[in-house]
């Protein structure tokens, strides 16, 4: 008999055989999404580009609008803030903003992965699509440049007089109790696959923050204000000169923030899709406006359009889109970029007045009040009858039913904590240091000015 006649026929008897086994091994790979390579270099780049908002875009930023006395001083508080929140971000702090916190998981995550544990180059986690992945690595460093320049913006309230050793102390406090339970009420949620796990509290009442209006800006312009108002007035604040130095210097930072906000909103979609395309071209159009509105403004109010009012209007628009860029339309941008430099120039010069505060910077003017406007102007705005994309109901696999009333509602849930729990947070941290160290510095050395005084250099040598 020819051997090689029974071939086909043992073949197809294995294949029979061993079937089941291959369906079953080709399931488990199915159920085990891998990261796609795009996906992980536009994480990469938009990672880099939040740094770029940092170092050096908020430094030259700020440290162009403070006397040159005040410069150098700036610079490296933003610098060394950004250094602790990151060895800090990597010790405990991911941890806690997004795992899961067990019975208090409404306000504060758990120590599960304190120290990066279980955090490596392995590990994946889910983007806002039901089985998309990019490395959990990527995603914590990604997280870490959120921290880091929402701890250093609280500098702009009280630049000029606070102690640097003071500063440290409140960035460390502050980061703990004030940006990461922030940051796990805000954006702690289960997942696009696990949908109904528990998840953060604000999260929970359904309010929208796609890049951090509440998280990063409302959040900062609360610590801002409170420092502010317990450390006081500057010396000589209304009665001395104290106009900004180097407009130069800020319409570089400016710049340089614009762009790196790229990375900021369009990298909130976690993933190189279309939603991140709109991101982009919101984040364009709605900083333009914002520009050109309190351009006229402060033209039609004042006589003359100032370079300052450009940078601090394309500063407004963005603040005011970060919530919003990822579920309102280009035309939707446009209002609230319009809306925002008016309301932000009043936020800096009326409501500044008003309040009877010296906000060195204008953190809460802009950030404070463009977060607001932006968060409640997401819960219209995101309306699919405005041109928005609604909120994706995850359980029905589709967009769902819209109230513009209600998601008003949620947002404004998610305004009312974030000012509640930062004002009570800083105030109460801004307290307690200065009765251990003091927080302001000599009247002497703060006339003398805080770069010589504190880091024993200047910021120009001409």
């Amino acid at each position: 008999m020819n051997i090689t006649k029974r071939l086909p026929a043992f073949f197809a008897l294995m294949a029979a055989l061993c079937g089941p086994f291959a369906a079953a091994f080709a399931g488990e790979a199915a159920s085990a999404p891998v990261p796609d390579k795009g996906d992980t270099a536009w994480m990469l780049v938009a990672t880099i580009l939040v740094i770029l908002m940092s170092l050096p875009g908020l430094a030259l930023f700020y440290g162009g609008l403070v006397r040159v006395k005040n410069m150098l001083s700036v610079l490296a508080q933003v610098f060394a803030i950004f250094c602790l929140v990151a060895i800090l971000w990597v010790m405990y702090g991911y941890s806690l903003a997004f795992t899961a916190g067990g019975g208090i998981n409404d306000f504060i995550g758990g120590f599960s992965k304190a120290f990066l544990d279980g955090v490596n180059t392995d590990a994946v986690v889910e983007t806002f699509s039901k089985g998309v992945v990019i490395p959990e690595m990527l995603f914590m460093v990604f997280q870490l440049t959120f921290a880091a320049i929402t701890v250093a913006l609280t500098v702009g309230g009280f630049a000029e007089r606070i102690k640097f050793s003071a500063l440290l102390v409140f960035a460390a406090l502050w980061f703990t109790f004030s940006y990461l339970p922030m940051a796990h009420m805000v954006w702690f949620w289960g997942g696009p696959s696990a949908y109904a796990d528990p998840a953060g509290f604000i999260f929970g009442k359904g309010a929208l923050d796609f890049a951090g209006g509440t998280v990063v800006h409302i959040n900062a312009a609360m610590g801002a204000l409170m420092g502010a108002i317990v450390l006081g007035k500057r010396i000589g604040y209304g009665k001395e000169h104290m106009a900004p130095h180097s407009l130069t210097m800020t319409m570089i930072g400016a710049s340089l923030l614009w762009v790196g906000w790229f990375g900021f909103n369009a990298g909130s979609n976690l993933e190189a899709t279309g939603t991140a395309v709109l991101a982009m071209v919101n984040t364009v159009v709605a900083t333009a406006a914002a520009a050109f509105s309190w351009m006229l403004a402060e033209w039609l109010l004042k006589g003359k359009p100032s370079m300052l009012g450009l940078a601090s209007g394309a500063v407004s628009g963005l603040v005011a889109v970060t919530p919003a860029c990822g579920f309102i339309g280009p035309m939707g941008a446009i209002v609230l970029g319009l809306l925002a430099g008016v309301v932000c120039f009043w936020g800096v010069t009326g409501l500044k007045k008003l309040l009877g505060i010296d906000d060195s910077l204008d953190v809460f003017g802009i950030h404070g009040v463009g977060g607001i406007l932006g968060a409640l102007g997401t819960g219209v705005l995101a309306s699919p009858n405005l041109g928005g994309t609604g909120v994706y109901d995850y359980a029905a696999d589709k967009v769902a039913e819209y109230s513009i009333i209600g998601q008003v509602t949620s947002q404004a849930w998610g305004v009312g904590v974030t000012i509640l729990w930062s004002g009570v947070v800083s105030f109460v941290l801004f307290k307690l240091i200065d009765r251990v160290m003091g927080l302001r510095v000599t009247e002497e050395e703060e006339r003398e000015g805080l770069d010589t005084t504190t880091h024993g250099e200047r910021a120009y040598s001409l």
